[in-house]
């Protein structure tokens, strides 16, 4: 039986050498966030997901977002400064031949820098663990900006404003996968577990629609699909070329109630088996329909990935199974020496490579077959899907808090949905895999 390892807390870039000295260095925990100040970007809640909404003038920037222009600004600026792990725009991509257009990278300063997981990665719903890292013990100087709802319904950015609350963050990801890969952590001080709500799900999405630039996509990974730090986040960042998921064909599968004029399609002919939300009346009713699709995965203990494209228009889910596969010892060998984690961006179609010898021999046939080890079966899937489709048919929209009450209330994590199936498969207790 493998037993998780330990791994001391690693610190963010500049804590690094600072033990001893207390905090004192403008971080985002309790001890320096309330009352300094940031800069804030308010958006104004969009109603309707298809249409351009404009900024006001002071802040409106010719025919591009001025979210868009702010980040990539803000995150070049601290290119400059030397406050990233490694510099990723000197990192090799290519195209690789082939229908999909698999996207290939080799980030050997990734692999060589990336904090390790600190956590079990069997079960997807766990309590939030100050002693391990989080997003508290990053430093101010990473942080872009706040990204919050406007009280007076505007959009407007401020260099510096006062913290009052537990602020909505971006900042930049110290080991990036890409051009302009930043960090979304809703509510920082409240130290939130890696686990979509609504409420953060409906933020993500106003950040992809906000930012109106379709080569700009936000990801998830759930516990269990290689999220590397419980505390909750979304990540994003550029890329130029499609996604080849974004290409893959869909069928549309019908279900009883579609509410709030979402669409669900399923993909077809591509190596991992997930489901395409599009439409929706309203962006809260696109977010209602995924929202409680991951709920439902969370809560049978479902490893998940979500990918949020099209400026928020078009969101994928993508349930995954690649870690019990290789705690089972399923896992082709070939596969497991590139040491590559598919998580949301490998599983899209750009996959990370850590080795030369890797990405110089990367092929369409060696992309499907690393996907394919994470995608559920054919028959695993479709009762996975009758749960999700369940969830969303029925399922009332929760505040945060009582999603967290939920989960405090159920003491049994292999629980199944309220009227409804057998739980599913989950792997045994203290069988884990290691980083």
């Amino acid at each position: 039986m493998l037993t998780i390892k330990r791994c001391p807390t690693i610190v963010s870039n500049y804590q690094e050498g600072s033990e001893g000295l207390g905090c004192g260095r403008n971080c985002l925990g309790q001890c320096c966030v309330p009352g300094s100040k940031l800069p804030l970007y308010t958006f104004k809640r969009r109603h309707t997901i298809v249409g351009v909404e404009h900024v006001d003038k002071d802040v409106e920037m010719a025919d591009t977002p001025f979210l868009d222009t702010l980040l990539i600004g803000q995150w070049e600026e601290r290119m400059q400064r030397g406050l990233f792990r490694y510099d990723v725009t000197t990192c090799e991509t290519k195209v690789i031949p082939g229908n999909y257009g698999f996207i290939a990278q080799l980030n050997e300063g990734r692999h060589l820098k990336k904090r390790p997981t600190e956590f079990r990665v069997d079960k997807v719903q766990q309590d939030f663990d100050r002693s391990k890292f989080n997003f508290t013990k990053v430093g101010q100087e990473e942080v872009l900006f706040r990204f919050e709802e406007s009280e007076e319904g505007k959009v407007q950015y401020l260099e510096k404003a006062p913290v009052l609350d537990s602020p909505n963050v971006i900042a930049i990801n110290v080991s990036p996968i890409e051009y302009g890969h930043v960090l979304l952590v809703p509510r920082v001080l409240d130290c939130l577990p890696q686990r979509i709500d609504h409420d953060s799900l409906l933020l993500a999405l106003h950040l992809a629609a906000e930012a109106g630039n379709p080569s700009f996509r936000l990801g998830y990974n759930s516990l269990g699909a290689f999220a590397t730090i419980n505390h909750l986040h979304f990540q994003a960042y550029y890329l130029a070329l499609p996604f080849p998921v974004e290409k893959a064909l869909t069928k549309r599968v019908p279900w009883r109630s579609e509410k709030g004029g979402v669409k669900i399609f399923e993909l077809c002919n591509y190596p991992v088996r997930g489901l395409v939300f599009e439409g929706g009346n309203t962006l809260e009713d696109l977010c209602n329909a995924v929202g409680s699709s991951c709920i439902c995965l969370q809560d049978n203990n479902i490893p998940y990935n979500v990918l949020i494209a099209d400026c928020g228009k078009r969101v994928f889910l993508f349930p995954q199974c690649y870690a019990e596969k290789q705690a089972l010892g399923e896992v082709n060998q070939g596969i497991l020496d590139t040491q590559v984690n598919p998580a949301v961006w490998e599983i899209s179609g750009h996959i990370v490579l850590k080795r030369k010898q890797d990405f110089d021999r990367a092929s369409e046939d060696y992309a499907w077959k690393l996907l394919a080890e994470v995608s559920l079966s054919e028959e695993r899937f479709e009762e996975v899907k009758a749960y999700i489709f369940e969830a969303v048919a029925s399922g009332e929209v929760q505040t945060e808090e009582e999603e967290q009450a939920d989960v405090v209330e159920d003491e049994d994590p292999l629980h199944s949905l309220k009227n409804n199936h057998d739980a599913p498969m989950h792997l045994n207790e203290g069988c884990l895999v290691l980083p």
